[in-house]
């Protein structure tokens, strides 16, 4: 989706200096990662060790004429003739403003996800179970930080169906934000484990934390058999549907009934809102089994029948937490993400391939396999492809596939 910068001023509350026609389609926070210079928009961001405000003359040299700034630079007007100026208190805020403005124009399910450990799982499980019948947008890898969440939400468009999206804190104070952003209506609790403790006073205060992003989701979805998470959510004044798991309370929403591991397949019979029903996960340690349980009923609470979910849960994959990178023959380096099949992940790959150490002695080249459940018609999706291909230094292409082939 694009917006003008006189729309990007107004939705971030700017005050703007320059008077350039500009359309905005994505966002920087990194210089090393820019693109599409025309179409950018980057936030000066102030971190403890560094400040963006220092790559404005590089980034401005190098094509973008739009910035987000707590600072105007001095003389902008001789400096940077062609650029726009928006300035306000704090760059991160205005970050996260216009990704709650761009939230705001979807009704659409939206699920946020929370917990100490299995976001990352959940999130890409629930695009592998929902995916084949809806176009699901969802955080790139493990964005889910104060920068990350507004990036993985801007990439909300008119192809999505469903967004899936990350909530990670590491103190207090940092859920509010998030959940203004993500705006879930379904909010899901994974787990509560001891990661950021030292934050947090109690498990019961990171709990709270964490569960803030349940305020105003229609539909909540947490493990019951957890007492921590059952005891706030007791005393939490929640107004939405209590979509909660369990494996000792039989009157629980989904009520798992047994739990069954043999070689390599774990098989789960279940009753959800009283429908008996099983699958089977081809995973059996503790934490993909519980994780199953989350997705199972979020794909369920989405309209997700209890046959499909079936077939799809025994054919789900493991989750690369990260691209691998390993030596191959003849000094050459193979970087790995086949996991992550879509334009967004494709972006990050090839921006992580050029920024290698080495990458400017190296020859760059893209073996690329078709990529399914795009939303977008083939030929509009290749012609990204190639864009990309060409804007982050693509040497050579190797496209495998029929659809590929047919956009040769």
């Amino acid at each position: 989706m694009i917006y003008t910068i006189e729309k990007v001023t107004t939705l971030i509350g700017a005050h703007r200096y320059g008077d350039k026609a500009a359309k905005v389609a994505f966002l920087l926070t990194d210089s090393r990662s820019l693109c599409f210079p025309e179409e950018t928009l980057f936030f000066a961001l102030k971190s403890e060790r560094n400040d963006g405000h220092h790559y404005i003359p590089e980034l401005y040299r190098r094509g973008v004429r739009n910035f987000v700034v707590s600072q105007v630079p001095h003389e902008y007007s001789s400096l940077y003739p062609e650029a726009n100026f928006l300035k306000v208190v704090q760059p991160l805020e205005a970050l996260q403003r216009l990704a709650e403005r761009h939230r705001d124009e979807f009704n659409i399910p939206v699920v946020g996800i929370t917990g100490s450990n299995g976001k990352t799982m959940v999130k890409e499980w629930l695009s592998q179970l929902l995916s084949p019948d809806s176009f699901v947008t969802r955080s790139p890898r493990s964005y889910n930080s104060q920068i990350g969440v507004p990036l993985s939400v801007w990439l909300l468009n008119e192809q999505t169906r469903v967004g899936v999206f990350e909530a990670g804190i590491s103190k207090p104070g940092e859920m509010q934000a998030l959940r203004d952003i993500i705006q879930p209506t379904i909010a899901v609790l994974t787990s509560l484990g001891k990661a950021h403790q030292e934050n947090f006073e109690s498990m019961e205060a990171k709990c709270r934390e964490k569960l803030i992003l349940f305020h105003d989701a229609a539909t909540l979805v947490y493990n019951a058999d957890d007492p921590v998470v059952a005891h706030v959510m007791s005393t939490a004044n929640f107004p939405g549907e209590r979509l909660y798991w369990s494996q000792t309370d039989s009157k629980a929403p989904f009520f798992i009934e047994s739990v069954e591991k043999q070689d390599c397949i774990t098989t789960v019979h279940y009753r959800y809102r009283e429908q008996a029903g099983s699958y089977k996960l081809p995973f059996i340690d503790a934490a993909s089994v519980s994780n199953s349980f989350a997705c199972a009923t979020v794909a369920l609470a989405l309209g997700l029948t209890a046959d499909k979910l079936a077939q799809r849960m025994q054919q789900l994959e493991p989750v690369a937490m990260r691209m691998e990178v390993k030596e191959g023959q003849h000094g050459c380096t193979l970087i790995n993400d086949s996991y992550n099949s879509d334009i967004n992940s494709l972006d990050i790959a090839l921006d992580f391939m050029n920024r290698r150490p080495d990458h400017k002695e190296r020859r760059h080249t893209l073996i690329l396999s078709d990529i399914f459940q795009s939303g977008e018609r083939p030929d509009e999706l290749y012609r990204e492809v190639s864009d990309l291909a060409t804007k982050r230094g693509v040497d050579k292409f190797i496209g495998i596939g029929p659809e590929l082939c047919r956009q040769a």
